[in-house]
């Protein structure tokens, strides 16, 4: 069976042999095949771009090359595929030297080479136009409607992307703070200092300021609901018609039945809400301490995935921090 490279110089004959090999003992399938054909023809083009032979290859070679394939954007998982097949044809080489002394390479040059490691998947967030949309969305509606449900979801809405809270958090909120036998408040408002406080995890509680626009709606959303016949039943903050603390997927189906009212041309659920607030207050103001201490994170770490993206129109769309930070935007 003869296999040559895909859009490349024909095969070394030594890499060619191994290939052979491969089929006939291992009985390794066409596409298995074609894969190891394509990664070693890598290999062998990169050796010759350097004007090295392939059995004079060294690690650092190697190095560089698995380099090259990363600054060329290929992923980590593509790139540890490439260099398990180059190991594995150094490999067979270095045993059939041994057996036969015919051949000069005395050591596997890929040998303790590791592909980049993966890094995490970014986490999806809304440009600064879509996160504005989506909340102006629901204010309108509440604006147009003036009734409890659509009040209730601009408050929540505007609050998700003003203090990047998490939807349980959100959910743990009380009108007011209670440390009463039969009920102690998880998380709270204070309405006169514009601050947040909520049980984030591991029971740690911190404070977030709320910016005066999210303030407006969630002032415009309790006089309502005080008028509600079930307010004096729960002293959550969010409720649902029939007075219960509101449940995590009404606020899923809410956001979801909202974004697309808006137009966004994605699946938007709550955590993209805090995703969107740490992404646009970071980019903006650079300070990763203070965003940090805002999302609740334990570990700066946790933080810094946030500077990987990257938003246009940011000055622009931004006074200072947020975009909802002040009366007039949006």
């Amino acid at each position: 069976m003869k296999i040559t490279a895909v859009e490349s110089a024909p095969l070394h004959p030594l890499v060619q042999e191994y290939l052979h090999e491969l089929h006939v003992l291992r009985q390794l399938s066409p596409h298995t095949l074609k894969a190891y054909s394509q990664d070693l023809s890598i290999l062998q083009n990169f050796a010759i771009e350097d004007s090295l032979e392939l059995l004079k290859v060294s690690n650092a070679h190697i190095r560089r090359w698995a380099g090259r394939l990363h600054a060329k954007g290929k992923s980590s998982r593509t790139i540890a595929r490439a260099l398990s097949a180059w190991r594995g044809w150094y490999d067979w080489v270095t045993e059939k030297d041994a057996r036969s002394a015919k051949h000069s390479l005395t050591a596997n040059p890929v040998d303790d080479v590791k592909a980049p490691k993966r890094l995490k998947s970014l986490p999806k967030a809304l440009s600064v136009e879509q996160a504005l949309a989506l909340v102006n969305q629901a204010v309108l509606e509440a604006k147009e409607k003036n009734d409890l449900e659509s009040m209730r979801d601009a408050a929540l809405v505007d609050l998700l992307y003003s203090s990047g809270l998490r939807l349980s958090e959100l959910l743990g909120i009380d009108v007011f703070q209670s440390k009463d036998r039969q009920h102690e408040s998880a998380g709270w408002l204070d309405w006169d200092a514009a601050e947040v406080t909520v049980l984030g995890k591991g029971g740690k509680r911190r404070s977030v300021p709320v910016g005066i626009p999210a303030m407006s709606s969630l002032k415009a959303w309790r006089d309502l609901r005080d008028t509600s016949p079930h307010a004096t039943e729960s002293i959550a903050l969010f409720i649902s018609a029939n007075g219960t603390r509101l449940s995590p997927r009404t606020v899923q189906a809410r956001l979801k039945t909202l974004a697309m009212r808006a137009g966004l041309p994605t699946h938007v659920h709550p955590h993209m809400m805090r995703h969107s607030f740490a992404s646009h207050v970071l980019q903006s103001s650079q300070d990763l301490r203070a965003v940090q201490e805002m999302l609740g994170h334990a570990s700066i770490a946790s933080t810094q995935i946030y500077t990987s993206l990257d938003f246009q129109h940011l000055a622009q769309a931004y006074d200072k921090a947020h975009p909802r930070a002040k009366v007039g935007k949006g």
